[in-house]
């Protein structure tokens, strides 16, 4: 593996993370390594279901996001990152007051990215490790890759179709 990612490219990554869904749940981009990525979302009580837990389509959501960013940070830019398979396991539930997620890039390809991340939930002031994932990731040109349009309006340019 290459040593090293740019400093403008590490604020790219923590922009370009927090968007969408992601911005909605409230994640963040918090430590950033070439094929490392480590994510925290202080958890509010929409992060939980009915019975108090941390929803498990919060921690699948981080485990994916973070994965792909890890996988992020070792393509160039003219590089998107998408997924292709996930699997997790859920060890534990998580009750506490934030989640941290830290993902690693554990077989670089060209085009197939294979990482793993790990959920943690802190819990007066200790790490437990809740869930653990599997993603399989691809790199796809930018050029090749044409995203839906959000509210009619093609992205990237502002303008209404």
């Amino acid at each position: 593996m290459k040593q090293g990612i740019s400093e403008e490219r590490k604020r790219f990554l923590e922009r370009d993370f927090r968007q969408g869904f992601i911005a909605y749940c409230q994640l963040e981009g918090e430590v950033i390594r070439r094929g490392n990525f480590q994510s925290r979302v202080r958890i509010e009580e929409h992060h939980r279901q009915q019975d108090g837990f941390i929803h498990a389509g919060v921690m699948a959501t981080m485990a994916d996001h973070t994965a792909g960013y890890a996988a992020f940070t070792t393509v160039d830019e003219v590089y998107q990152i998408l997924t292709i398979e996930f699997k997790i396991n859920f060890l534990k539930p998580a009750s506490g007051d934030c989640l941290v997620c830290r993902s690693k890039v554990i077989r670089e390809g060209s085009q197939i990215i294979i990482a793993e991340s790990e959920v943690f939930d802190r819990r007066k002031g200790q790490e437990v490790l809740v869930a653990k994932a599997i993603v399989t990731l691809m790199a796809v040109p930018r050029e090749k890759i044409s995203p839906a349009p959000r509210n009619g309006i093609p992205p990237g340019t502002g303008l209404p179709t």
